[in-house]
């Protein structure tokens, strides 16, 4: 009924050419038709499973200087107590270097309130080794402080202007290089802490794990790099 209606208004040539505008729009609708089908099919054939995320690798242990770690005790003593000053820095040997580039993977900083009377510790670690202390800050435990105590005395920050590895260079010279030369696998270590006596802050260089069975200790003064004396 509609096309006999199209036939009476339009002439016949007019009928023919909309046919043929019809059947080609008809063509290019079912062609991009197929072309979508086809994409999505050989997507889908070609796609690949999605990997599992691999595994964080784990990271290798962190070994730094003495005033580096010591920044980092220090900020988080500061936020125990404001007053808070340093009484001692010291490194602990692990299985993770030799301290013989002035460098360890756990320091101890300790740290002393005046107004509070009381001290308490900060271990930096960047260790991976077994039974090391959990890699960053760890606190340690408040405890009392006593200012008239010698081997606790405060001190300034600013007076610790010479790294531990420069300190150990200072200590190669006075009879260092020969400790390491006999025993290559000797340990370094450091304490830093306050003379009273001369008012000086000293660089303790022990060639050992600790100053008991180390085979030598030579101190530096941790403001200037000179050498002070052998200590054993």
């Amino acid at each position: 009924m509609k096309r006999d209606i199209l036939a009476d208004v339009l002439s016949s040539e007019e009928v023919s050419h909309l046919d043929k505008r019809t059947n080609l729009q008809s063509f290019r609708l079912a062609a991009v038709t197929a072309a979508f089908l086809f994409l999505f099919v050989f997507a889908g054939c070609n796609s690949e499973p999605s990997k599992p995320a691999e595994p964080e690798k784990p990271k290798g242990p962190e070994l730094i200087t003495a005033r580096s770690a010591f920044q980092k005790t220090y900020v988080a003593a500061r936020g125990w107590n404001q007053d808070a000053r340093p009484y001692r820095l010291a490194s602990i040997a692990t299985s993770d270097g030799n301290g013989h580039d002035g460098k360890w993977a756990v320091w101890v900083g300790s740290f002393a309130s005046a107004a509070m009377r009381s001290e308490k510790s900060y271990t930096w670690s960047g260790s991976t080794a077994e039974g090391a202390p959990s890699q960053g800050i760890n606190p340690g435990t408040e405890d009392t402080y006593s200012p008239t105590n010698a081997s606790t005395q405060v001190w300034d920050p600013a007076f610790l202007k010479i790294d531990s590895d420069q300190a150990f260079g200072e200590a190669q010279k006075h009879g260092g290089d020969k400790v390491l030369e006999k025993a290559p696998d000797t340990p370094v270590t450091y304490v830093c802490d306050w003379n009273h006596n001369t008012n000086e802050l000293i660089w303790h260089v022990i060639y050992g794990a600790s100053r008991e069975s180390a085979k030598l200790t030579v101190s530096v003064n941790a403001s200037t790099g000179t050498f002070i004396r052998v200590e054993k």
